[in-house]
């Protein structure tokens, strides 16, 4: 007999990743990032960081009308669209913007005057980043202008039915909490852990200088500037996880559940935090993935790497991690009955071959297809 757990999907996503010396992620003193965990200190970049380049990446995997905007420059972007939407009411866009969001029972204020503008602004921010997908922001201008057509007050309840609709994709993975109506916050489908070095870490400087050029004139010497970068370089364990069944109770959609999961999967596993990297031109991509779909709940395997690597001549650290990885992926399945549905394996190269065992080796582009696939056939089932 199916039960409703039976048919639940959830998507774990594991991933050993090496990146050079480099500042991916800088704490509030401009130092890499640290954790201590299983006794030492090691390389760690926040979810958050990472979160932010999977959805800078959904830009180049989805089309706009999937996607949304977070910022506290709600007004302006409102009126923006309303003023794209009717030219007449260009001159009342601002006041037409803040209206809409007075009627929903936001709480906003005047945005500060640019500092290159002597005037005021008209438009209105909201006290925090609001999240609102592309096309909901294209509802409540479209109900703005037929309100100011019209001559008529706007119904706060149409509007924040219309910020509580459509919700797109971004939106449903990373989830929104709006402080002022939480009657419209939206539970985030995505869960993604802090990575972390598999090994323990010191972090190191870099003592740099720069020339000037024009010193060369004068034949003088010296540096034009001086300074410290510091830095770490690191394996990482990467690691998050979907709920294919919450992600489609926002979406309301199966086509655009299944085309979600492949945008995260892709632009998880592809993207990467863009600190310093001018300085240290860190982008890799992963020596190993491993992707396992449960039916019962998500499973971190971060405590593969409790007791921290330490490479020799004979064996690096990819190799290292991977072997611990596979060893205790296998226990804690063992251990507690937990068996996949289905898992997929992709490795580049072969100091990772202990992975391969887990699932499927596969080129990652089949795995994105094999995982949509997947989710596609587990909607019908469910439906």
């Amino acid at each position: 007999m199916t039960t409703a757990q039976d048919t639940r999907t959830i998507i774990d996503i594991h991933i050993l990743q090496t990146v050079p010396p480099s500042n991916i992620n800088r704490d509030d003193t401009g130092s890499p990032k640290t954790a201590y965990y299983g006794g030492v200190r090691r390389a760690r970049v926040s979810s958050q960081a990472w979160k932010r380049a999977v959805r800078l990446a959904f830009a180049d995997l989805l089309d706009d009308s999937q996607l949304g905007e977070r910022t506290k420059r709600v007004g302006e972007s409102l009126a923006e669209r309303i003023a794209a939407l009717d030219p007449s009411l260009a001159d009342r866009k601002s006041e037409l913007a803040a209206a809409v969001f007075a009627a929903s029972g936001l709480k906003t204020e005047k945005k500060k005057a640019d500092k290159k503008d002597a005037e005021e602004s008209g438009d209105v921010e909201s006290g925090y980043l609001l999240f609102l997908s592309h096309r909901q922001l294209d509802n409540l201008a479209a109900v703005a202008v037929e309100s100011a057509n019209n001559d008529k007050p706007l119904d706060g309840k149409v509007v924040r039915a219309l910020a509580n609709t459509e919700h797109s994709i971004d939106i449903a993975l990373f989830g929104r909490m709006v402080a002022d109506l939480p009657d419209i916050n939206v539970d985030a489908a995505c869960q993604v852990s802090h990575a972390i070095s598999v090994h323990a870490v010191d972090n190191e400087f870099d003592y740099f200088t720069a020339v000037d050029d024009r010193k060369q004139d004068n034949n003088e010497t010296g540096a034009g500037m001086i300074g410290t970068v510091e830095f770490n370089s690191s394996t990482l364990y990467r690691y998050a996880t979907v709920d294919v069944n919450l992600l489609q109770q926002t979406l309301g959609d199966d086509a655009a559940t299944r085309a979600a999961v492949e945008a995260f999967v892709t632009a998880f596993v592809r993207s990467m935090p863009t600190g310093k990297q001018n300085t240290f031109a860190h982008r890799t991509l992963p020596d190993a993935v491993v992707v396992r779909v449960r039916e019962t709940q998500s499973i971190n395997l971060v405590g593969a790497f409790e007791t921290p690597v330490t490479e020799s001549q004979s064996s690096g650290r990819i190799k290292l991690a991977a072997d611990a990885l596979a060893d205790h992926t296998k226990q804690v399945e063992n251990a507690f009955g937990e068996q996949p549905v289905q898992s997929w394996v992709t490795l580049a190269g072969t100091q990772a071959d202990a992975l391969a065992g887990l699932g499927e080796s596969v080129p990652f582009n089949a795995l994105v297809v094999g995982v949509g696939e997947l989710v596609a056939a587990r909607l019908g089932q469910s439906a």
